[in-house]
C-alpha cells in the first residue's frame, strides 16, 4: 500500500516537445523514472505504450515536427495521460473491426489498455487524453482480463498445447495492413501477460530483437 507522503509527491508534471519518431524512447523513460517515482511500476509499461501511441498518433495525423505538449496526472487511483497539439480538425478514431484502414490501430490499442479515454477539442488545440488504472481494485481480475486469456491461448498453442483463436494471415490472405495489425494485437497481449506476471517488457523487447538480429545473421 501506497502511504500518503509518497501520494502527496505525485505532483502533475508537464513536457513540450516536438512531435518526432525519435522522441518515443525519450518519452518512454521519462515515464518509466516518475512513475517508478511514484511508487506504480506495475502501470509503467501500459503507460509507456500509451503515450507512444499517443505520439505517433500526431506524427501521422497532424505531421512531424508539431509542437506537442505531454501532460502526466493523478485522477483519483488514475494515471492521467495527455498528449496536446495545435490541430483542433485531426480527431482521433477507434478503428472499427474487420476496417481496411490502417489509421485507428493505436487508438484501439489504447481502448484495449486504458479504463476509459477521450479527445477534446479547445478553441486553440486539442487534448487526447487516457487514464489507466493505479491502485488496488481498479483494475480486473487476470483471470478475467480477455488480453490474458488471448495471450496464453498463443503461448500454449507455440508449446504445441493448443490451437489459438486466432486467423493466421496465410489462411486467408490477408491485406499487408490487416495482417500487421494482427500482430500488433498479439503482440500487446503479449506485452500485457509479461506485466502481469511482473517482467519488465523493455528488457523483454530487446531479448527478442537480440534473438531475431541472431537468426537473421545465421541465416544470411
Amino acid at each position: 500500500m501506497v502511504d500518503n507522503d509518497q501520494r502527496t509527491l505525485r505532483k502533475p508534471w508537464n513536457l513540450a516537445f516536438v512531435a518526432k519518431p525519435e522522441e518515443a524512447t525519450a518519452l518512454r523513460r521519462l515515464m518509466r523514472l516518475h512513475l517508478g517515482l511514484w511508487g506504480l511500476p506495475e502501470v509503467i509499461e501500459a503507460a509507456q505504450l500509451c503515450v507512444t501511441e499517443l505520439l505517433s498518433n500526431v506524427i501521422t495525423h497532424v505531421g512531424p515536427g508539431t509542437p506537442t505538449t505531454l501532460s502526466v496526472s493523478m485522477n483519483g487511483g488514475h494515471v492521467r495521460i495527455e498528449i496536446q497539439d495545435p490541430d483542433t480538425r485531426a480527431l482521433p478514431t477507434l478503428l472499427q473491426t474487420g476496417a481496411e484502414s490502417e489509421g485507428g490501430r493505436g487508438m484501439a490499442l489504447i481502448d484495449a489498455m486504458a479504463v476509459r479515454w477521450g479527445v477534446e477539442p479547445r478553441a486553440d488545440r486539442k487534448v487526447t487524453w487516457c487514464e489507466l488504472a493505479a491502485e488496488p481494485g481498479l483494475s480486473p481480475s487476470p483471470h478475467d482480463d480477455p488480453h490474458m486469456r488471448r495471450a496464453e491461448g498463443l503461448l500454449d498453442a507455440y508449446r504445441g498445447e493448443g490451437t489459438p483463436d486466432v486467423m493466421l494471415v496465410g489462411s486467408r490472405r490477408l491485406s499487408l495492413a490487416r495482417a500487421e495489425e494482427a500482430a500488433i494485437g498479439i503482440i500487446a497481449d503479449l506485452l500485457h501477460w509479461l506485466h502481469t506476471h511482473g517482467r519488465d517488457a523493455d528488457d523483454f523487447l530487446d531479448r527478442v530483437q537480440t534473438h531475431f538480429e541472431a537468426e537473421i545473421g545465421s541465416s544470411a
